[in-house]
């Protein structure tokens, strides 16, 4: 009977989110989100934090769904075309597809080109379904056990998200700890929520009410990769490649060797997209690890092996779609991209967390539902238009950029109409790109901007409730074991610094471009 009551309520919630999904206004921004997504995501180093950034501007004065729908669009469509400059220029298209050029690119120059490109589609549309797949069946289960959380529950969550951003996956955990320290510091500029009196405003009136997130994260991630991409040049190498929808049909061989890792890579990309500070990029190259180490014959790797294309391809489209797990159920964004989605709802005052499922359910099973009309569109898209993104990356960068920076303030300033918010954008563009000199990451920093006030917020509210006893955070249960996972994470990574394994990386053929 509870197996039954749940299918009908999982049914109801399907249907609600069907009818936001196909409505006219959602549609076309499902379908101009992915395939500006795809569009951006085939450019070499812009990717989906870029292309989210840049075109947020957009979004501002959408309603929330739709604003959503629309950048969730780009994020997983930028993933989907992150493979053709993989594939025929052996440079990725976003950090997740770097990977891709391991034998994407030996695929091409063998001339397979269009059945490496067709077999990463397939691969992108099977493990995104399985991630949606299971957002739906496990996110409200998640989000009702959230709802339990007190203050210290967020507390120890948000160090949680903040310790893992900043250390997992990063070479130096100590950069990545300064640079969200720094982020918390830009996130707290305005006035104190206690108090009133202003902090690091220096006397502006303008900074009273805070930085603005779009603003330093077009700064940081889009101005930033505009100035240090001003020299590519990446035109001339994707014409000796010629794709034709003939050229694009897999053989049998091709099937065979690749259904397995397309499931093991769904597997691999919905477990790392859950957890926070990992995601699309290292749940790829786990799972090109686990092809070569199950594969018959290891030294097929890196010389052209399908699956060692399709299975980290899977792994990146199904590590995107779950990653909004964490972020709709707990409000805890994984990434600086998830950072930027959670900026939607509190800017259309909405707050993030459980609550959002069962307050609004419209939103979040109208962005489930879109997911799977976006990746269909991908699969209609991606196959008979791949001529067109080939032609796409003969266009020279410096082309480009002029028009970039114009859509930038353009669409900075339209959101508030203050110049003052243009001057930050080039501001964080210039220690963007400064940041990128001195090799600190950037995302920890975006993290900090979001989850500084957030933290904050529970903080003080935890100590009121408390009494100021900070013995609360041990007594309860949930955020102690929280804290001892941030704890186990620095341990963690502080080990790995300081002892470093020694491992022989695989070498990228081809061109000296990648």
């Amino acid at each position: 009977m509870a197996a039954m009551n749940a299918l009908a309520e999982l049914y109801d919630h399907v249907a609600i989110g069907l009818s936001v999904a196909v409505s006219p206004t959602n549609l076309w921004y499902c379908l101009l989100g992915v395939f500006l997504g795809q569009l951006l995501g085939a450019l070499p180093g812009i990717g989906a934090l870029v292309a989210i950034t840049l075109l947020f501007p957009i979004t501002y004065h959408l309603e929330p769904t739709t604003a959503l729908i629309m950048l969730a669009g780009i994020y997983y469509g930028s993933a989907y075309g992150g493979s053709t400059a993989s594939i025929l220029l052996n440079l990725p298209g976003t950090p997740s597809s770097a990977v891709a050029c391991l034998d994407g690119y030996p695929l091409a120059r063998q001339g397979r080109a269009g059945a490496a490109l067709s077999m990463t589609t397939i691969g992108s549309f099977v493990g995104g379904s399985i991630g949606i797949i299971l957002m739906m069946l496990f996110a409200p289960t998640i989000a009702e056990w959230a709802l339990e959380f007190g203050p210290w529950e967020y507390v120890a969550l948000i160090i949680v998200g903040l310790v893992s951003a900043s250390t997992v996956g990063s070479e130096s955990p100590l950069k990545g700890i300064a640079m969200v320290i720094i982020g918390i510091m830009v996130g707290l500029v305005g006035q104190d929520i206690g108090s009133g009196i202003p902090r690091f405003t220096f006397g502006s009136n303008e900074l009273l009410d805070g930085v603005g997130l779009v603003a330093v994260a077009i700064g940081l991630f889009g101005v930033a990769e505009v100035i240090s991409t001003l020299k590519s040049g990446f035109a001339d190498e994707v014409n000796q490649f010629k794709v034709t929808l003939r050229s694009m049909i897999p053989t049998r061989d091709d099937a065979r060797r690749s259904w397995k890792p397309i499931l093991r890579g769904s597997a691999v990309g919905s477990f790392f997209g859950i957890l926070p500070g990992t995601g699309a990029l290292i749940a790829s190259f786990i799972s090109y690890a686990v092809e070569r180490k199950l594969a018959d014959d290891p030294s097929r790797f890196g010389k052209g092996a399908m699956e060692g294309l399709v299975a980290p391809e899977t792994a990146n489209n199904a590590a995107d779609q779950t990653a909004f797990i964490p972020t709709m159920t707990l409000g805890i964004p994984g990434s600086a991209t998830m950072a930027i989605m959670l900026g939607v709802l509190i800017m259309n005052g909405i707050t993030p967390g459980p609550a959002v499922i069962a307050e609004k359910p419209e939103l979040f099973w109208g962005l489930i539902m879109s997911f799977w009309i976006g990746n269909v569109i991908l699969v209609i898209l991606n196959i008979p238009m791949i001529g067109i993104w080939t032609r796409i990356l003969t266009v020279p960068y410096r082309a480009l950029y002029p028009f970039i920076l114009a859509f930038v303030c353009m669409g900075i300033y339209s959101i508030a109409q203050s110049s003052f918010d243009i001057w930050i954008v080039f501001v964080a563009g210039a220690l963007g790109y400064f940041f990128r000199i001195l090799d600190l990451p950037l995302a920890p920093l975006i993290l900090g901007v979001v989850l500084g006030p957030m933290f904050e917020e529970h903080f003080l509210r935890s100590q009121v409730l408390s009494r100021g006893d900070f013995m609360m955070f041990l007594q309860r249960p949930v955020s102690l074991v929280l804290l001892l996972i941030a704890l186990a994470i620095v341990v963690t990574s502080a080990y790995s610094a300081l002892f470093p394994r020694k491992v022989q990386e695989p070498v990228i053929d081809g061109s000296t471009n990648a």
